[in-house]
């Protein structure tokens, strides 16, 4: 499994359900990426169609293979609603190094809910040398100022 930065691009979300029946509702997204997780801005009012254009930024060990994106709507004096999820593989990225802003469709109880627009890039981490030189002309025994 590779190691290094997975940069996350949010652009958009289109055709999601709107879970407040009054008003546009506020949604926002939260990314998890194993233990590691983030939160985008919230969208105030822009409804079923919100745009973020945000970055985020994971650092990426053994073992994850998958981001998984929640959407939900932020609601003032109650719980936040959960409008629906995704989940991304992430080995197409490790292999290619960046996917452009792709379209994920929005799945919640098993039903298409809308989609959400991503981009993806991947910069592995640089494996430095282990080979350490041994420079004796610095502070070596040549320099010893011990005598007999």
């Amino acid at each position: 499994m590779p190691q290094g930065t997975l940069q996350v691009v949010l652009v958009s979300a289109k055709g999601l359900e709107n879970t407040d029946f009054l008003c546009n509702m506020d949604p926002y997204v939260l990314l998890t990426c194993r233990t590691q997780e983030q939160k985008s801005s919230v969208a105030s009012g822009k409804g079923s169609e919100p745009e973020w254009n945000e970055n985020f930024e994971f650092n990426i060990s053994e073992g994850v293979s998958e981001l998984k994106v929640k959407i939900l709507d932020s609601d003032t004096g109650s719980q936040d609603d959960f409008i629906g999820e995704v989940t991304i593989p992430l080995e197409p990225v490790f292999e290619g190094g960046h996917l452009p802003p792709t379209a994920y469709n929005v799945v919640k109880d098993e039903s298409y809910c809308g989609e959400i627009r991503i981009g993806l890039s991947f910069t592995p981490e640089e494996h430095q040398s282990r080979d350490y030189q041994v420079d004796e002309s610095f502070g070596g025994w040549k320099q010893s100022t011990y005598t007999d």
